[in-house]
């Protein structure tokens, strides 16, 4: 085939697949933005934290910064620009780090900017525990304004859909995926219905997409005005969702759904809310479920609670995926990583990560007890991590996309204006449950930042007693060391040196296999590295090779597979004649280290509780045999 030919093919393929594409979007990237009409305005006109009084120039002034934050965040900054910062097609917190430490001019930037990135993914750790929270608790206290009856149910309620979500979650995505863009795109047109009716009663609040009235607003009510942005900004949370889910279905649908029906829709229904309490101020207690008349009331409790479901599927989903790149990158421990999708990638299932989102949402919800003390701790998480974000966008603009320093700074400054706003008024409910996500970033942050210096300073001791392999090859030619058939595979972190498992094998054992693989395997800053590109064998001398695997961030490590691919390489590997050898160090900490002692004993508690490589390898218990050192740092 003409190699121009291809892409017009390709291009044609995508373009059958665009409208399934844009609907199984909609329930992935938008469920967290789409539901948060259950809580935005309510939080507005009628939250614990200076509500805006309820008056016609008011709500106006309201609905003109909602709309106009929609489009400004959402449409401008993450639509058009963000996600053009792809890490070869994927997008997220992870994947920009890794895109940026790749373009940093020095080594010490380098190391701020990854310090920064990962900030950022703790705080969407934080997020991830709020958003299950507030939007499930938020739609079952739909049942309030039912009847009063389900007041004291509403805990118990969400307490048992939130188990119900995360007890599913080994079953992975993959088979009920499909369902969840038509759902969500059913409450999107629930949205826009509910919004039209009302705004047919008072059409007066179109006035509110001139941005005029948002100028307004701040010029009657300045100190007013940007108290309420704390209120305002969680009509934006998911928007940090299109550039992290981006490299599921590309930037057209993700764009598409936005422009053709969530954006749309979410207007509709916010106006719908103004326009309803123009002539019922005091629907304030629940706006969003005062939109249906009472014979729909029930229905839409359900409907919401499925749609909140789906959202904090799509942020629990995320968590997974984050974690899952961490450990990749070196910031997190191995734990157990579940496949639960041979076709679709990406589709994995943590269960240490899942129960602890699970403890820590309960918890959150027995703790604040209702959707609005909840919203005092949601918008600093958000806004934190859109500030890392546009910052390290910047330096993208600046080292890969060419810009200069007035346009980066004008383009992006604005958006980091924009950003700060939101976040200090956000700043503002520390007290009052602002103090969480940061306290639980806090958290994850050290835990991240000890178990990269701990796996340094272990590299490090490692370094300092290794041999090189070069002479000890040499040296092992020259002997009479006794062979047995069979091939020995040791894994190690660095290719040019001897394993140490090695070291111990030939102590303990006195013999050789007749094959002999040293085994490098490397995480590098690209999502997916190409099987064509994946294994590099190289012939050492006699019966030893030495064979480098290179997996990306987001890649399943399957070393059985991969060994596969040696004998095309000039090296026969028969996984069943195949003894894999691995080092399990047991660490021992000392005084005076590099490292505060107490960090020295949590890296170590980390360490004991880490997966092991076999399983993480996807290596066969029965083929694996550890021996083990005793480590200090």
């Amino acid at each position: 085939m003409h190699p121009k030919i291809r892409p017009i093919m390709h291009a044609r393929k995508y373009e059958k697949r665009l409208p399934t594409l844009t609907i199984a979007a909609l329930g992935v990237v938008y469920g967290d933005i789409g539901t948060s009409p259950l809580y935005t305005m309510k939080e507005v006109f009628g939250g614990l934290h200076h509500p805006v009084p309820i008056t016609p120039d008011n709500i106006l002034g309201i609905l003109s910064l909602i709309f106009w934050s929609l489009v400004g965040v959402v449409s401008v900054k993450y639509a058009a620009f963000i996600m053009r910062a792809d890490n070869e097609g994927e997008g997220g917190i992870m994947a920009l780090m890794a895109l940026v430490q790749r373009y940093a001019r020095n080594p010490a930037h380098g190391h701020y900017l990854m310090l920064l990135g990962l900030f950022g993914a703790a705080l969407f750790y934080g997020d991830g525990v709020i958003t299950p929270a507030i939007s499930v608790l938020s739609a079952v206290e739909g049942l309030e304004i039912a009847t009063p009856v389900f007041k004291p149910w509403v805990v118990p309620i969400t307490l048992g859909v939130l188990l119900g979500l995360f007890a599913v979650q080994k079953q992975g995505t993959a088979r009920i995926g499909s369902l969840f863009g038509p759902i969500t795109g059913l409450w999107f047109l629930v949205l826009a219905a509910l919004g039209i009716v009302n705004i047919l009663h008072a059409p007066q609040v179109l006035f509110a997409l001139s941005p005029l009235h948002a100028v307004f607003f701040f010029h009657a009510h300045p100190g007013l005005a940007f108290l309420s942005l704390g209120a305002v900004v969680l009509a934006v949370t998911g928007a940090e969702t299109l550039y992290a889910d981006m490299g599921h279905f590309g930037r057209k649908p993700v764009r598409l759904a936005w422009i053709g029906l969530v954006l749309p829709a979410l207007t509709l229904n916010y106006f719908g809310q103004g326009a309803l309490l123009l002539a019922h101020p005091d629907a304030i207690d629940n706006p969003f479920y005062h939109l249906a008349p009472a014979w729909a009331l029930y229905p839409l409790v359900a409907l919401a609670t499925v749609a909140t479901v789906i959202a904090s599927q799509a942020v629990i989903s995320g968590a997974y995926s984050i974690t899952h790149q961490a450990i990749q990158l070196g910031y997190a421990p191995r734990m157990v990583v579940q496949h639960t999708s041979h076709r679709e990638r990406g589709q994995i299932y943590l269960p240490g990560v899942n129960w602890a989102l699970f403890l820590a949402v309960a918890a959150l919800v027995l703790a604040f007890g209702s959707s609005t003390r909840l919203a005092s701790a949601y918008g600093i998480a958000v806004t934190g991590t859109m500030i890392i974000t546009t910052l390290l966008v910047y330096v993208v603009a600046r080292r890969l996309w060419g810009w200069g320093p007035i346009r980066g700074g004008l383009i992006l400054g604005a958006f980091l204006a924009v950003d700060l706003g939101f976040f200090s008024a956000n700043i503002l409910k520390f007290a009052d449950g602002g103090w969480f996500p940061l306290a639980f970033a806090a958290v994850v942050f050290l835990f991240m930042t000890t178990w990269k210096r701990g796996r340094e300073l272990l590299k490090e001791r490692r370094d300092r007693d290794a041999l090189p392999l070069a002479a000890f090859v040499e040296s092992l030619g020259q002997s009479d060391i006794p062979v047995i058939p069979g091939t020995a595979v040791y894994l190690t972190p660095h290719p040019d040196q001897v394993p140490h498992a090695l070291l111990h094998s030939l102590k303990h054992f006195k013999c050789l296999h007749e094959r002999v693989v040293i085994l490098n395997v490397a995480f590098t800053n690209l999502p997916f590295v190409p099987t064509s590109r994946r294994v590099q064998v190289e012939h050492l001398s006699g019966r030893f090779h030495r064979v480098q695997v290179r997996f990306g961030f987001m890649d399943k490590p399957d070393l059985t597979k991969t060994l596969r691919t040696c004998a095309g390489k000039g090296m026969p590997c028969d996984p069943e004649d195949t003894t894999f050898i691995l080092g399990r160090e047991t660490l021992i900490a000392k005084k005076h280290s590099d490292m505060a002692f107490w960090r020295e004993h949590l890296f170590i508690a980390m360490a004991r509780n880490a997966g092991g490589p076999a399983r993480y390898f996807g290596l066969p218990p029965n083929w694996v045999v550890e021996l083990g050192a005793q480590v200090v740092l």
